[in-house]
């Protein structure tokens, strides 16, 4: 078995042009390597997750293969882990980034802490960071790692244990906030300032004598996924060449079992492990890689695959990714050569955590305490609904959950006092889940609802655009325009405010000008207009730069205060057919 794990940081040189990064060092006890075929070799299971985000209650259910089943919990998941653990003495637990963020109201109203508690009780030895680690800027992220209070409650001399944890859990997680117990990695996340990456580029973990190296890094493009201001100063570089040059690096130090964790992924195609069809970035990333990776446990795209894709070399790699949420597991099983620490064959599953496992009691009682803790906020009704809403968008790209929330903000903003907006923007990947109609409930909405549905905490901002700049705005949407997408990602539209999109058009001539009305009359490019978004957007989120030249901005309420203001005053609500953006042939 396993030793208790020993985790320090370390220094190292620049090498390949990174400049100087650092590495973190976890140590397993020696034991008996495993004979196969008279040959020497070791068997290590490598157990891997992605995109949990928070998920500690057991999420909504899981539809694949065209089959439903109710799985995730992160008491379930640890039973599952339990499992596996038990299968292979010599293992390791990682994750592929966005462990938190974008997170249910039981771990995002206590900033997250109680996902990093779970993960620490889970014995989760390494998590790249993705881009929702971010959501909260750096030194939130940092607090994550590091422990301590959260500077809200420093400034209100608050104690960071306020909540009334359980006494057998208090003496788990401690009196105040540790923070995480398992190491962070960011590999291509650096410090202008400092020179050196934001964590550790690597950790390694050592079985019966032979290192494997692990290379945690997020998607470059990170930036574009989180407020501005949140990732100032930090620089994300390209994620194959970042691997490829810390390769040598490890090689240098005996390392020759090497595993790529990335929060970036692809899109299955098809069949039983989704390789077929597969596309995404993440296939170009592994086509640019060192054949010296042995395996890559990827996420992000919140998909589920086991391919096996074409390196630098054209050799096949094992890429991995177990959708999202907790409610699938990566069993990964490597064999290493006992005396050259060689990988010779690696292959894996995705199981789906049902709930017929023995949950893990102290996982669940964790959960159950933060759940009490949360409960009068979660069960609070806001309003109604008569049918769902839905965030599935229509061809032109609108959706009824879309068309809601931007006409919650619209109003919220209408007022001189709050900004005088006349038009709302809402960005697709804001909305976190649907409203969904239940009849036993009689459509009532929970805050607990809408907090998953918006659960970034963002704050609505107004600006002055011109005309000009909206029909700009608009083409941001497509790829090819200068910082346009890389696939259509259409904003949500307040409702008076309407346009129509050409598919077969040409980059940045996809709207029709005349097509852009509020009102009824047409958006003249000379003429300024008030509009509304928030914070995430109006810094620049998600690659919308054309946000940043608006002038006279004016902070407004939060954006979840606008959305319950909504119900509260319209309730009941429902849905309409998503007219106001139009797509032509």
């Amino acid at each position: 078995m396993n030793s208790h794990i020993i985790v320090r940081t370390l220094a190292a040189s620049a090498l390949s042009g990174l400049s100087v990064i650092h590495a973190a060092r976890l140590n397993a006890a020696p034991g008996p390597a495993v004979a196969s075929g008279g040959e020497q070799t070791i068997a290590v299971k490598v157990i891997a997750i992605n995109d949990f985000h928070g998920n500690l209650r057991p999420p909504g259910n899981l539809v694949l293969n065209n089959t439903t089943v109710a799985a995730g919990g992160v008491a379930h998941l640890a039973g599952y882990i339990r499992k596996l653990r038990a299968a292979n003495p010599d293992h390791v637990l990682v994750s592929a980034g966005d462990l938190i963020g974008a997170s249910p109201l039981v771990s995002a109203n206590f900033q997250d802490e109680p996902t990093i508690e779970a993960m620490n009780l889970l014995g989760l030895d390494f998590n790249a960071v993705g881009n929702h680690e971010f959501d909260e800027g750096r030194d939130e992220l940092l607090r994550m790692q590091r422990g301590g209070c959260h500077p809200e409650l420093e400034r209100a001399d608050r104690s960071c244990r306020e909540q009334e944890l359980s006494p057998m859990i208090r003496s788990k997680v401690g009196q105040t906030f540790k923070g995480a117990e398992f190491r962070f990695l960011a590999a291509n996340v650096f410090d202008r300032k400092s020179g050196g990456t934001l964590f550790p580029a690597y950790g390694i973990k050592q079985f019966h004598g032979r290192k494997i190296g692990f290379i945690g890094l997020t998607l470059k493009a990170t930036p574009n996924l989180v407020k501005p201001s949140g990732v100032k100063d930090l620089e994300f570089r390209d994620e194959a060449e970042t691997v490829n040059a810390l390769v040598p690096v490890l090689r240098s130090q005996g390392i020759e079992a090497i595993i790529v964790l990335i929060h970036e992924g692809g899109h299955p195609g098809g069949g039983p492990d989704g390789c077929s069809g597969i596309s995404g970035p993440i296939l170009d990333i592994v086509h640019r890689l060192d054949p010296e990776v042995d395996l890559v446990v990827s996420g992000h795209t919140h998909e589920t695959y086991a391919c096996r894709l074409p390196n630098a070399a054209g050799e096949p790699v094992l890429v991995t990714s177990a959708h999202d949420y907790g409610r699938l597991v990566s069993d990964i099983d490597l064999v290493l050569d006992a005396n050259t620490g060689e990988v010779t064959s690696a292959a894996a599953r995705n199981l789906v955590v049902s709930r017929d496992v023995q949950p893990e009691p102290l996982l669940a009682r964790l959960v159950e305490d933060y759940g009490r803790l949360s409960r009068p906020i979660e069960e609070r009704i806001v309003g109604r609904i008569t049918a769902t809403f839905s965030r599935t968008p229509n061809d032109a790209g609108e959706s009824t959950l879309g068309d809601l929330i931007a006409d919650a903000q619209l109003e919220a903003t209408r007022s001189r006092k709050h900004g005088a907006a006349a038009i709302a923007f809402m960005n697709s990947g804001g909305m976190r889940a649907d409203f969904s109609y239940a009849p036993a409930r009689k459509g009532r909405v929970s805050y607990r609802e809408a907090f998953d549905v918006q659960p970034f905490g963002g704050t609505l901002v107004t600006m002055t655009l011109t005309g000009a700049q909206i029909e700009q705005l608009l083409e941001q949407q497509f790829p090819g325009c200068p910082n346009g997408q890389p696939a259509n990602r259409i904003l949500q539209v307040s409702a008076g405010f309407e346009y129509a999109w050409n598919a077969g058009g040409k980059a940045c001539d996809k709207v029709d000008p005349a097509s852009i009305r509020l009102g009824g009359k047409p958006v003249a490019a000379g003429t300024t207009y008030r509009i509304a978004t928030n914070n995430f957007l109006a810094d620049g989120g998600d690659g919308f730069t054309l946000f940043t030249e608006g002038t006279k901005r004016m902070a407004a309420v939060p954006e979840l205060s606008a959305l319950e203001r909504y119900f509260v005053r319209h309730s009941p609500l429902t849905p309409g057919a998503p007219r106001r953006i139009t797509r032509l042939p």
